[in-house]
């Protein structure tokens, strides 16, 4: 039987000059982020089902990547349910294991913990333009702070980061979740169908106002809730601060500091930035992870027109786990999103080591070779990066190949002199 060359679908192969973009925006992220006191941590790739399973994950726990069991564990024969053949999954996000990570380990960790995480998580999604189904994420988390410096901290961190990746001009989009059930309480949604209401309200960048007017209408939804539910987005629209106008018209059905506490964040992060980019309310912004419980934000990239990550504060988490609960608040970046931008805009590697290409001629050995091999390591010892590598027949197509992967200079070994 002859073996697939070809990977898994929507598993993506990483080819050399990738890998150069990926390794440099890793080394950015982790430099930058611990600056701002996070700390790397590892979670493994499988979790307990049953957390994975906990209605936390929103529509990413219907795209779990399941274990089966092993050995005598697995009885096909006896199998009832799923549940009989399943005990593990590979971790759709970073966060789930996170809190079961903290949940773990927090007598052995400070307060507030600070942590940076960094690996592949697995979704069986459909694939497409960088969205994979093994795809990287990388999370920072601030767990034990309620305070809203956590948010502060977490946008700044981020937004630094993505600023020293060279992008500009982005958005940061932001909202709370208490405001948006207030404003479905106050237009008299009955609190069960909040989240059928959020999920259409998530459309409004795709259908615009009306057709999420039209939606809710069609849903079954009382005019009276709906008319009043969009005059709020209407008067927003033409008010002279959204956020202020919101808040009045709400007042009855929001507590007293959401309000104040978004202000604070907004206004300290433009105080205090150092990337370019806009920090925007946009009460139309849902998050589809249950287990948010305040602020949420989303990083919007003008050149994709699509989220490139995002997070906000999921304070009841960690009490699943523990039975105490935690504050706890996570920003992502969507990292394959931003590799892929960095690659379509031809990113260059700033200050990149001097590549040199030493090319020896098929036949020299022996002391000539150490020779040559001694000059590639004093070359090194300066901090240039040198190829050793025999010469090929076709030596103009050899240099080719070298040039396409940043190599600048040449140097050929023959085994009496040396040509340049």
């Amino acid at each position: 039987m002859k073996l697939s060359k070809k990977p898994v679908n929507g598993m993506k192969e990483i080819l050399p000059a990738e890998m150069k973009i990926r390794d440099y925006a890793i080394s950015v992220i982790k430099e930058t982020y611990a600056k701002f006191g996070f700390t790397s941590i590892e979670t493994p790739c499988m979790e307990h089902i049953e957390n994975l399973c906990s209605k936390q994950g929103g529509e990413n726990e219907k795209l779990i990547f399941k274990v089966l069991k092993r050995g005598e564990k697995l009885n096909l024969e006896t199998a009832a349910t799923e549940a009989d053949l399943v005990d593990f999954g590979m971790r759709y996000d970073l966060t789930v294991p996170l809190v079961r990570f903290y949940s773990n380990n927090s007598a052995n960790l400070p307060s507030p913990f600070k942590a940076l995480q960094m690996g592949n998580v697995w979704r069986a999604d459909r694939p497409q333009r960088g969205r994979y189904r093994q795809f990287m994420q990388c999370d920072i988390d601030i767990l034990g702070e309620a305070s809203n410096l956590a948010e502060i901290e977490l946008i700044l961190a981020t937004t630094t980061t993505i600023g020293k990746l060279g992008f500009r001009n982005f958005r940061i989009n932001i909202n709370d979740r208490r405001i948006l059930k207030a404003m479905a309480a106050y237009s008299g949604f009955n609190e069960e169908d909040f989240d059928t209401v959020f999920i259409i309200l998530d459309k409004m960048d795709k259908i615009g106002m009306e057709g999420v007017e039209k939606e809710l209408k069609e849903s079954g939804f009382g005019a009276e809730a709906v008319d009043k539910y969009m005059d709020l987005f209407k008067g927003m629209k033409d008010a002279e601060n959204a956020l202020d106008f919101l808040a009045n018209e709400i007042k009855d059905f929001l507590e007293a500091d959401v309000k104040e506490g978004l202000s604070e964040i907004i206004n300290s992060v433009k105080a205090t930035k150092n990337a370019d980019f806009d920090l925007v309310f946009d009460p139309t912004l849902v998050r589809g992870m249950s287990y948010y419980t305040g602020t949420i934000f989303e990083i919007v990239m003008p050149e994709l027109g699509a989220s490139c990550g995002g997070g906000g504060r999921y304070d009841k988490m960690v009490g699943k786990f523990t039975g105490q609960e935690v504050p706890a608040c996570g920003f992502s970046i969507g990292f394959e999103r931003i590799i892929l931008l960095m690659l379509e805009s031809g990113f260059k590697i700033p200050n990149e080591s001097e590549k040199v290409a030493y090319l020896i001629e098929k036949g020299v050995s022996g002391d000539r070779l150490c020779e040559i091999i001694a000059k590639a390591q004093e070359a090194r010892s300066e901090g240039k990066q040198v190829l050793v590598a025999r010469m090929n027949k076709n030596k103009k197509f050899q240099k080719e190949q070298l040039i396409s992967e940043g190599y600048e200079n040449f140097e050929e070994f023959y085994k009496e002199e040396l040509k340049k």
